[in-house]
């Protein structure tokens, strides 16, 4: 099995997808937590007779710390779930399924090594990611006489939280690129689904009756209450930057993407065991 994780690292190693992937994980990270930060730091809100407060006067260090630092979360679960769907798309479309296969005949050995291995990439992206975020934010803290690391555990427990959802999503991805052997194709379902459908479908369930129950279990939800960067703020004040109103406790939030993964990932060895390769 190490032998077939280390081929896997190989082939991504091997390709100029994975400089440029990394490349555009950091400068995502740095360029959301400088852009969510200023706004944030030099915003504020209305409170009636053209009397504004500041957001950092209201917002504790800490949220304020989480929120500019995972600020670019959203493009680098995207970009994970893209590095997911290439890791197995590019065996379909550049028809080296076959050969892989006929190295390693059990093929549920080879999809294991893939997630093995997928893991480790999402992982270290997901750190130049947070490093990007933390830099561009960190700058903008610090350029505000406000502390860059306020509460280090507690920080570094929701950097760490958003390590586990970048690698989550990168297994996510990989069961698209299963379902839909066309490369192309599966990119485009992938990104449209999670950036166009899941959000359309979640903001239509706010209109049914006990429909915001079912939305938090989405993916998106599931890893905004993940990072529970909303901790310690008013609810009122939380839902006007971005909050929605009933999310998971972030623990119950990990296990439902956990759960995302893991179906994906079976669904992953049941059809590659199953099809035929050409």
């Amino acid at each position: 099995m190490t032998r077939l994780i280390r081929s896997e690292l190989l082939k991504y190693r091997s390709t100029r997808m994975s400089w440029g992937m990394a490349l555009a994980m950091f400068l995502t990270g740095a360029a959301f937590a400088g852009l969510i930060g200023a706004l944030m730091l030099y915003g504020g809100f209305n409170i009636g007779e053209g009397a504004q407060i500041d957001v950092k006067d209201v917002v504790p260090e800490l949220t304020l710390a989480r929120l500019i630092y995972t600020a670019g979360i959203q493009m680098g679960y995207l970009l994970s779930l893209v590095i997911g769907v290439l890791c197995i798309g590019q065996e379909f479309r550049h028809k080296t399924a076959a050969a892989t296969f006929l190295a390693e005949p059990r093929r549920p050995r080879v999809v294991l090594a893939k997630v093995a291995a997928l893991v480790v990439i999402a992982v270290v992206n997901g750190v130049l990611h947070l490093l990007g975020g933390v830099l561009g934010g960190g700058i903008l803290l610090a350029l505000n006489d406000l502390p860059v690391f306020p509460d280090p555990p507690q920080l570094l427990r929701t950097l760490a939280l958003a390590l586990l959802v970048l690698a989550v999503w990168s297994l996510i991805g990989i069961g698209f690129g299963v379902l839909i052997p066309n490369q192309i194709a599966a990119l485009f379902i992938a990104v449209a689904v999670v950036w166009i459908v899941e959000p359309l479908l979640g903001f239509g369930l706010t209109f049914l009756d006990g429909g915001d129950a079912f939305a938090r279990f989405f993916p998106s939800q599931a890893t905004t209450a993940t990072l529970d960067v909303f901790t310690g703020l008013d609810g009122e004040l939380a839902q006007a930057m971005g909050a929605t109103g009933d999310q998971l406790v972030w623990w119950a939030a990990a296990l439902v993407l956990l759960a995302y993964a893991a179906v994906m990932t079976a669904v992953g060895v049941l059809l590659t065991r199953r099809r035929d390769i050409a």
